[in-house]
């Protein structure tokens, strides 16, 4: 490999503009090579304004012909398992949008077809390097709240309560709010907690949407409650909406893990701290996040460290080129799609569903 990984990003949409785009462009290790989209004049947009000079709307094409090394796959989920299968074809490192896939076979068949081909392989769960959530993570990590006996976590927008068509709340194209939001929490329960063993869920369409014109449509859930058992027989409850006002702001994304030591809180909302209270304590303190946590990044943005630190994007580059271990990683993407195919099961039959 040159001393540059040449990237192929599939997707133009806001997402991949905002984030993928810009965090590979200031990267010293990336190059970003080509991109592909099913409007030429789009990818030829996003082409202009980051300098890309390779632009296809065909991703096979691009996969066999643009002379990359790794694929960045920013599409709606229903293209996930497809576009990765045709990478992995084309021996290409993938970071691949959350959720993996649209259900656990597929999700399964892309890791061992990533571990059989030997390249790097990762999952886009955000909130893995979002400074609260990794403080969090290391002080579970160094036993601050001993033992974890219940973790609750809530994870609320309200972007779709205007009842537009929207590929995300389409039942043939997504599993709606269960694995636009809940894949995140779902992820950090088996980070910081443990490994799921079973599920309890109830899911809610709360919302009437308009459908498309021209493809199927059946509307997927906007709503949903969680309860969770892990193996090390810790309980977990996920509670989830896209159709909510939160309290403050545009998001309300909360954390609290209770432990036979301690209990510790995060809320995307505290941009420099999380909360934490010992078993002992009268009252909960405030723990300001490390340096070495925020790097480079600006205190009073927790997004901004996937734009200067080795996060997110620009750690799947530096993976690939010092060889490290990814996590997530497609494996992850598959135990967090097994978890959602269990809800929808215990949804279906109103009982609790073991992980297997």
């Amino acid at each position: 490999m040159s001393e540059k990984v040449r990237v192929g990003v599939v997707g133009t949409s806001w997402w991949a503009d905002w984030l993928y785009f810009p965090s590979l462009r200031t990267h010293p290790r990336a190059e970003l090579a080509a991109v592909c989209g099913r409007s030429r004049e789009r990818a030829q947009e996003m082409a202009d304004k980051y300098n890309i000079p390779q632009v296809f709307t065909d991703y096979r094409e691009m996969f066999t012909n643009a002379n990359i090394d790794a694929v960045i796959i920013s599409v709606p989920d229903d293209w996930h398992y497809v576009m990765t299968m045709a990478a992995l074809d084309s021996r290409l490192h993938v970071l691949c949008e959350k959720p993996l896939a649209l259900n656990a076979a597929h999700a399964r068949a892309m890791y061992e077809k990533a571990e059989t081909a030997g390249v790097k392989h990762m999952v886009f769960f955000t909130y893995r390097w979002i400074p609260q959530f990794r403080y969090v993570h290391e002080l579970v990590e160094q036993g601050f709240i001993g033992r974890c006996f219940q973790a609750d976590l809530n994870f609320r927008m309200g972007w779709a309560r205007d009842g537009k068509y929207m590929w995300r709340a389409n039942q043939h194209r997504a599993n709606g709010v269960l694995s636009d939001l809940g894949s995140h929490l779902i992820d950090f329960t088996r980070w910081c907690v443990g490994e799921i063993s079973s599920v309890s869920a109830q899911l809610y369409t709360f919302v009437e949407r308009a459908a498309p014109p021209s493809e199927p449509f059946e509307p997927a859930n906007d709503s949903a409650v969680l309860a969770l058992k892990l193996s090390n027989d810790a309980q977990a409850t996920l509670q989830l909406s896209m159709v909510t006002k939160p309290i403050k702001g545009e998001i309300e994304l909360q954390t609290r893990l209770y432990g036979e030591n301690g209990t510790l809180e995060a809320d995307i909302r505290m941009d420099d701290m999380i909360r934490a209270v010992g078993f002992d304590d009268d009252e909960a303190q405030s723990l300001s996040i490390p340096d070495d946590i925020w790097g480079d990044a600006n205190r009073n943005d927790s997004w901004s460290v996937l734009f200067t630190n080795s996060t997110g994007a620009r750690f799947f580059i530096d993976a690939i080129i010092e060889n490290q271990p990814i996590s997530p990683n497609f494996y992850d993407g598959w135990k967090a799609q097994q978890v959602i195919d269990a809800a929808f099961e215990s949804d279906r039959t109103g009982r609790w569903v073991a992980i297997h």
